[in-house]
């Protein structure tokens, strides 16, 4: 069963860890005390055999040997090797427990897509949830040995009530030497048909989205099937067995306390227990030993992942779901906070400190600048306001040739300096009021703009080269049509300019 220590390790705290120490379950001690203690118990033979069974020939030779020992075990990386490992498998594990097979998310789609209030529409939704948990219970089985202990064969699988006795037929008469857990999956789609054809299943979208929840499904199935399959690579974990293991030998012999008498370097201190060394044991193994347990999570180790209680939880959450909570609505009431504009969930007396704490802003929320510093600059290094130099800095990033008196872009750019203006729309209007300057020509307030003084005329329409204009109309007859002027060739309009107006486009219309 899976060691779950979560709620010990909510808040951090000054030896917020410490207790986690002293937990048997799962921890490191249960599953390192045997090495450690074999480890141990031939450090010390070696070192009795050194003190009192040797001769002094015999001493200066084993000395020797353990200083070599010690000095070349070091070239063994065992550090970079293991931490690589470790790494992998950790990975590994935590992508088998992804691709668990949850009927979450398909569950739904079955109760809301697959309607009926009548037995055979309960009989359709039960009996497609029952193959989702059947294929989950076959693939649980190919690669858990506890889901094998418990379901050993296909009769114990019928008699749970995950496959009648004539699926069970059909499955057995597939002549297929692998292994079959997707079979279910096809009858899923098969009876999701069926019950489309029967109107069940109302559109073909519903179908889609029930078949794709399917696949999704069926997906992590084939995953948690080809993890079983392909393991990390065998000579990788022969690396790094080998590389600890063999590291740890050369330490029983190069860890060994020397007579101090001897003069040998380092060598100044003799103690019969070398702590340090065996903490570097139970480090190192302990790594080892903790990639043994990842590296296959399916087994009955105290960490390994709870398939019996996955398989039981599916198949009643999934069963409920599309069973007894199908078309099941409370009644529709307003909620608490229906009038309020302001909706807040109440704090308990324990949490009502939150209530001081101000919301978060953004990072930059209380950034403060000086008042000079937040001023706008104008571009061309004058000192007038910026406001005056806007029309300015448009006409200077307009093609060559574009001029503002004429054609649609100059209207775009007169109409654009209209509208950033510092004058009001009021004062405007009333300064202006249609009024013509002493010699003709409009006002240079912005009046003999058509599109934003509607007394100024339309410019008469100058004649098109290489055409002789036509005899002018009798004075008494009306104008059959309007006259609009032809723009010359537009230049290409720059893509920050704003789109015209739906006035412009009334007018040219």
């Amino acid at each position: 069963m899976t060691v779950t220590y979560t709620a010990r390790v909510a808040n951090a705290r000054f030896g917020g860890f410490s207790q986690l120490l002293l937990l048997w379950r799962g921890s490191i001690y249960k599953l390192l005390w045997r090495e450690l203690l074999c480890f141990l118990g031939l450090y010390l033979a070696l070192s009795a055999a050194y003190r009192f069974v040797l001769s002094e020939e015999q001493k200066r030779y084993f000395e020797k040997l353990v200083i070599y020992c010690d000095q070349y075990a070091s070239l063994i990386p065992v550090s970079f090797v293991l931490g690589f490992y470790v790494t992998l498998v950790v990975h590994r594990w935590w992508n088998q427990y992804l691709s668990m097979p949850l009927p979450d998310a398909l569950m739904c789609v079955v109760a809301g897509t697959v309607h009926g209030r009548d037995e055979r529409g309960r009989l359709y939704r039960r009996t497609l949830m029952r193959y989702v948990g059947l294929s989950g219970v076959l693939i649980l089985r190919s690669v858990s040995t506890a889901v094998f202990k418990r379901f050993p064969t296909m009769d114990h699988v019928v008699e749970a009530g995950f496959m009648t006795r004539e699926e069970r037929k059909k499955f057995e008469n597939l002549n297929s030497s692998y292994n079959k857990y997707w079979v279910p999956c096809v009858w899923f789609c098969n009876l999701a048909a069926h019950a489309r054809r029967e109107g069940r299943i109302r559109d073909n979208s519903a179908l889609k989205l029930l078949l794709e929840e399917l696949n999704m499904f069926r997906a992590k199935c084939g995953r948690l099937f080809h993890y079983d399959w392909i393991s990390v690579p065998l000579v990788y974990t022969q690396v790094v067995t080998i590389a600890v293991y063999t590291y740890f030998l050369a330490c029983l012999i190069g860890r060994q306390f020397l007579d101090p008498a001897q003069g040998y370097k380092d060598h100044d201190l003799d103690l019969c227990v070398p702590i340090f060394t065996l903490l570097q044991f139970f480090f190192y193994v302990g790594w080892l030993k903790v990639a043994e347990q990842l590296i296959n999570p399916f087994g009955e180790d105290d960490d390994d992942f709870e398939t019996n209680f996955l398989i039981d939880r599916n198949f009643q959450v999934s069963m409920l779901a599309v069973d007894e909570m199908y078309d099941d609505l409370a009644t529709l009431e307003k909620d608490l906070y229906w009038n309020a504009a302001n909706a807040r969930a109440p704090y308990t007396a324990a949490t009502a400190f939150l209530l001081q704490q101000p919301s978060f802003q953004g990072s930059t929320f209380d950034i403060t600048l000086a008042k000079e510093d937040m001023q706008f600059q104008r571009l061309d290094g004058g000192d007038g306001p910026l406001g005056e130099v806007h029309g300015d800095l448009l006409q200077r990033l307009l093609p060559p040739g574009a001029g503002t008196g004429g054609g649609l872009l100059g209207r775009h750019l007169s109409l654009l300096r209209r509208k950033n203006s510092c004058v009001s729309e009021a004062s405007t209007t009333a300064s202006c009021a249609c009024t013509s300057a002493p010699d003709g020509a409009a006002s240079e307030c912005g009046c003999g703009d058509f599109l934003l003084d509607p007394c100024v005329r339309e410019p008469e329409a100058e004649p098109l080269a290489g055409l002789e204009p036509s005899a002018p109309a009798p004075a008494s007859a009306p104008e059959p049509f309007m006259v609009v002027s032809i723009p010359g060739p537009r230049a290409p309009v720059p893509p920050w300019l704003p789109s015209p107006i739906g006035e412009e486009e009334e007018s040219v219309a």
